[in-house]
């Protein structure tokens, strides 16, 4: 009896070891102190939040392109209940580049009490975290009041994530010292991530390059080769905009960040825009009704309309490469001006970034090779 049950294990052991390896995910919940003396934490994230996803659109894991997913929490909040914990889910772990920096740029501030053991549970019980060793899975907390504060006790949640390798890594606004004090060093240490301490009303310091100018005006071309769908594809183009729109108001290198990310395999629409639905998601542009087509494609042939989707698709990924290749010398700029200027102290984003990174490469993941 034991031979009839050993050799079919065995067989479907080595069968499993014959698939091909799925594509990875990255996971990231960022959850935000959103009381009154949080607006340069907000700001500092804004001003970084492209530069953070193209980071890690540059992750390859086996040269294969993970896919992304951000979700997005704000606790502290005196606009929320007491019953909830001053806690609000603005965003699902989503691949949705646009609708993550809408919920960003939408956060504002108001004084309340901040329960960052609340938020933490709500995040591992409320999000689809993945199970799978080699997805890389990370949460970011950030605020500047003490760690232990609610009723939901910091050291069970920060275990629980890290028996689900789910890191949790801490961010604390102010004092180094003062950060250990208020157990934000030891809410990192359970979650077996990384503690920050960063100058929360530090202003961004902008990197200008003589490539952005460009890089943004391909991205304009870009945006022309989007064509909404359906019911809400008009509004979805219109938000693409707004969101390049919310990224400028940073700065113009801002901008040039998110024209890159909007050039790589993670910027994805198939929910609305038609290009990367057919091309993307294996959407019959036939199974469409005519009237939820963009006017473009409205009354014309089944050929007509595959060729038009064929041509779009062409001049989308001219502009895409054409925002590759300045990026690169763009980067290089940069790293050269960082040598020369040395900013040292951490911001937000130089915090998620640095984790990432260190954490990604335990994992088996590499960067993207520079063409």
């Amino acid at each position: 009896m034991k031979k009839y049950f050993v050799i079919p294990a065995l067989l479907l052991s080595l069968f499993s070891l014959a698939q091909p390896n799925s594509q990875r995910k990255i996971q990231v919940a960022i959850l935000f102190d959103t009381s009154n003396s949080m607006d340069g934490l907000i700001d500092q994230a804004k001003s970084r939040i492209w530069t953070i996803i193209n980071d890690l659109s540059g992750l390859r894991h086996q040269g294969q392109v993970p896919t992304i997913e951000i979700a997005l929490y704000d606790y502290g909040n005196s606009s929320l209940t007491e019953s909830s914990n001053y806690i609000r889910k603005q965003i699902d772990l989503s691949t949705d580049l646009d609708l993550i920096s809408q919920k960003l740029f939408g956060l504002t501030t108001n004084g309340g009490a901040e329960y960052c053991g609340a938020v933490i549970s709500s995040s591992l019980s409320e999000l689809s975290w993945t199970s799978h060793p080699q997805d890389l899975r990370l949460i970011y907390i950030a605020g500047n009041e003490p760690f232990n504060q609610g009723s939901i006790n910091y050291k069970e949640v920060c275990q629980t994530a890290a028996t689900k390798d789910i890191v949790v890594n801490t961010i604390y606004c102010g004092d180094y010292d003062q950060g250990v004090r208020e157990f934000w060093y030891d809410g990192a240490k359970l979650g077996k991530g990384e503690y920050f301490n960063i100058n929360s009303n530090k202003a961004i310091v902008h990197i200008s390059t003589p490539y952005d100018d460009n890089i943004n005006a391909y991205n304009d071309s870009l945006n022309r080769t989007y064509y909404g769908y359906g019911s809400s594809g008009n509004t979805r183009k219109l938000a693409q905009v707004s969101e390049d729109a919310n990224a400028e108001a940073q700065s113009v290198s801002v901008k040039a960040e998110r024209s890159i990310a909007k050039s790589k395999a993670n910027y994805s629409n198939g929910s609305w825009d038609l290009i990367d639905a057919v091309e993307n998601e294996g959407k019959d542009i036939n199974s469409i009704n005519e009237q939820d087509l963009p006017k473009e494609f409205q009354g014309k042939t089944e050929e007509e309309k595959k060729k038009l989707i064929e041509e779009k698709k062409a001049e989308r990924e001219m502009f895409q490469k054409k925002i590759n290749e300045l990026a690169v010398e763009r980067q290089k700029y940069i790293e050269e001006k960082k040598k020369e200027e040395n900013p040292g102290e951490d911001d937000f984003g130089s915090s998620v970034r640095k984790s990432i990174e260190k954490k990604a490469t335990e994992l088996g993941y590499e960067k993207e090779t520079t063409p």
